[in-house]
């Protein structure tokens, strides 16, 4: 059976950093909240969240370039934008972001021409022709070449995204699969009152990977998947189009579940590997607390999930896109032959693991 590698990958995120604006506007979004401890908690939580910057394709500035969205004039109390002025701005602004994304991945003329495949992850946006012909009118692929969009999967969505790569080199071995993981999730702030809704917007921000994979072996063979939904879990983790956006539902139960879920059988989520044997571990960082709840869950030494928090204290969490920025951390950094694996959960509640080892 041919062995399948992630040969490189390649990340970019928007110009802004609004992580510091977006706790300024949430706790104005708080102030009228019935509970007078409303707003404090968020300020200790905010505190917490292991987030240092966040980038988003919205400005807060009020003074911008013409080419900007300034989010002042976007989410204005009492008036948030409808779905359709969300998906504008998300069409405006993804393939300039995946553009970013795919230079910085940097596809010589015999790559591009090489390319069979394209792969696209994306849950907080919509339309059509869409990205992936916004990819292939930017490379200058192949018209043939064959497009698979994948949407509405959320954070673990770039796993699955991994996963399809992979049967489609094991079907065809000479094919060469290009993916890209893209979201804008700053776009789909909700005006509300309820604490646990505001500090799910707290984690979350803006940006692009671009990923080549292939048989050629270089960077991690991506030696086995693995697909595992908790149990009467289903409503912790919700993500539905509404009239103003997307709505998303983040229960605060969710990293409990995870962690119980992992105390109970490792085994379930790893197959046949031990922990013990994996040196490198890309965990999607959904949030401190979920990468804590992994940490304990497993049982793992401390600094195991360093790229994770490393990669959720520069960008946030960044959905399907975010576990791609830790792999990208964990190739720089790789030993031949060291095992790996990378975990993402989402909607299931559904943890999503891939096996690696580097070349």
């Amino acid at each position: 059976m041919t062995e399948v590698y992630l040969n490189r990958v390649a990340t970019a995120v928007p110009d802004h950093d609004v992580h510091n604006a977006f706790v300024e506007f949430a706790d104005k979004l708080l102030a009228d909240a019935p509970r007078a401890q409303t707003r404090s908690l968020f300020g200790r939580m905010a505190a917490r969240s292991g987030i240092e910057h966040r980038f988003s394709v919205l400005t807060p500035d009020q003074a911008t370039a013409a080419f900007w969205v300034n989010a002042h004039e976007f989410y204005i109390r009492g008036n948030f934008p409808d779905t359709s002025k969300r998906m504008e701005i998300f069409e405006r602004f993804a393939p300039v972001l995946a553009q970013r994304a795919l230079d910085r991945l940097a596809l010589t003329k015999t790559e591009r021409r090489a390319i069979t495949h394209v792969v696209v992850t994306t849950c907080t946006g919509l339309y059509a022709p869409g990205l992936d012909f916004d990819i292939v009118d930017h490379l200058g692929l192949d018209a043939s070449v064959e497009r698979t969009m994948i949407g509405f999967m959320g954070c673990y969505a770039a796993i699955n995204g991994l996963k399809t790569a992979r049967h489609i080199v094991r079907s065809e071995p000479g094919a060469r699969v290009l993916m890209i993981n893209l979201e804008l999730c700053t776009l789909h702030l909700q005006e509300t009152h309820d604490l646990e809704q505001v500090l799910s917007f707290l984690v979350f921000a803006d940006g692009c990977a671009a990923s080549l994979i292939s048989a050629e072996p270089v960077g991690f063979a991506l030696d086995s998947f693995r697909a595992v939904m908790i149990p009467e879990t289903r409503e912790l983790i919700t993500w539905k189009i509404r009239g103003l956006g997307f709505d998303m539902l983040l229960s605060g139960e969710v990293p409990g579940a995870i962690r119980t879920a992992l105390e109970a059988g490792s085994a379930e989520v790893l197959g046949n590997a031990k922990v013990e044997e994996i040196e490198l571990w890309g965990v999607h960082p959904g949030g401190r607390s979920v990468l804590d709840a992994v940490e304990r869950g497993l049982k793992l030494a401390p600094g195991a999930l360093a790229a994770s928090r490393a990669v959720l204290e520069s960008f946030g969490n960044m959905s399907s896109a975010t576990v791609m920025f830790v792999i990208e951390r964990l190739l720089r950094e790789a030993r031949p032959g060291q095992r790996g694996c990378a975990m993402s959960f989402g909607p299931g509640l559904t943890a999503e693991t891939m096996l690696f080892h580097a070349a």
